[in-house]
């Protein structure tokens, strides 16, 4: 065992079965089915807790955030900040913790080569995941975007990982263009997806556009393949309405830690500047949330036990 695949092991104690090879692969086989007609919300936890809890309320697949663990940390949402070894030590984390299939927000594989990102993907796949995503952007504010052919060796390094590993982990391939103020975004980000297939993409990403002209113009470039819609914000448009388009899977980023810290940001600035407690009115009670989680640790307590004894 290498010192990644420790680490990883210790991010997994306490587990169960959950963090086993034969349910990571039951996993995978599940997400990938999930993709095959529908569609589905694959909601972003920042923590184990919030991880926990998204499973709970029944959601069939969960998918890091690395704004909202960022955040978590004290930290900016670039990769300069997070690191690769944070982020796969949250990613294991969360694959640990649950029985969904995990897609990992993989950023732009911490490499810049396609060897740097095909070495990096094999360390993700090793976490536990069914899917993890591989962006296009460099960081670089001159040159925010990988020049295409280098973004499409990218995207074919991060396939031949998958295909080494023999993990079935679902690809997806995302181009910035929308985020980083492309002249063209729509054509670029066609013109970027569709050459993503061809290198071998499971699903594709194009984060942005929230109107439907846009989103069907992208769903109907890549058909049949699955496309991910980015929803973080009210955008008039329902879970329907998005597979209506043709969307296949809607995930919401840092949304949901978003809408944490502006409870928290707007309850402790009323604090400090008026002195009320005003910010506090309408909160989840304490004993729902901690009556969850005691539910939610003898559930856990009691697993664990089971899957010991039988293996014993």
């Amino acid at each position: 065992m290498n010192k990644f695949e420790h680490e990883m092991t210790k991010h997994s104690i306490g587990t169960g079965d959950r963090g086993s090879q034969e349910n990571f692969s039951s996993r995978r086989r599940a997400f990938r089915a999930l993709h095959e007609a529908g569609c589905f919300v694959i909601p972003n936890p920042w923590d184990v807790g919030s991880a926990r809890y998204l499973q709970q309320l029944g959601f069939a697949a969960l998918a890091t955030t690395s704004a909202g663990f960022a955040f978590s940390q004290g930290l900016p949402d670039s990769e300069g900040a997070l690191t690769c070894e944070r982020n796969l030590a949250y990613i294991a984390d969360i694959a640990g913790a649950v029985d969904v299939p995990v897609n990992a927000d993989f950023a732009s594989g911490y490499g810049t080569s396609p060897q740097n990102v095909a070495d990096n993907v094999t360390r993700c796949i090793s976490a536990g995941v069914a899917g993890l995503s591989i962006e296009d952007a460099t960081g670089d504010p001159s040159s925010p975007l990988y020049d295409l052919p280098l973004a499409v060796e990218r995207v074919r390094a991060a396939r031949g990982a998958i295909d080494q590993s023999r993990a079935e982990v679902l690809l997806t391939a995302r181009t910035e263009c929308f985020l980083v103020g492309h002249p063209d975004p729509l054509r670029e980000s066609v013109r970027r997806l569709q050459a993503f297939v061809e290198a071998g993409a499971d699903v594709l990403f194009a984060p942005g556009p929230h109107d439907p002209t846009t989103i069907k113009a992208l769903v109907d470039a890549v058909r049949p393949k699955p496309i991910n819609v980015l929803v973080v914000r009210d955008t008039g448009l329902s879970v329907a309405d998005l597979a209506a388009l043709g969307v296949r899977r809607i995930s919401v980023g840092g949304a949901l830690a978003l809408a944490a810290w502006t409870g928290f940001t707007r309850a402790a600035q009323k604090l400090k500047s008026d002195g009320s407690f005003a910010g506090f009115a309408n909160s989840v009670s304490y004993p729902d949330i901690n009556g969850f989680f005691v539910t939610d640790h003898r559930a856990r307590q009691s697993g664990g036990r089971r899957s010991a004894a039988s293996t014993s």
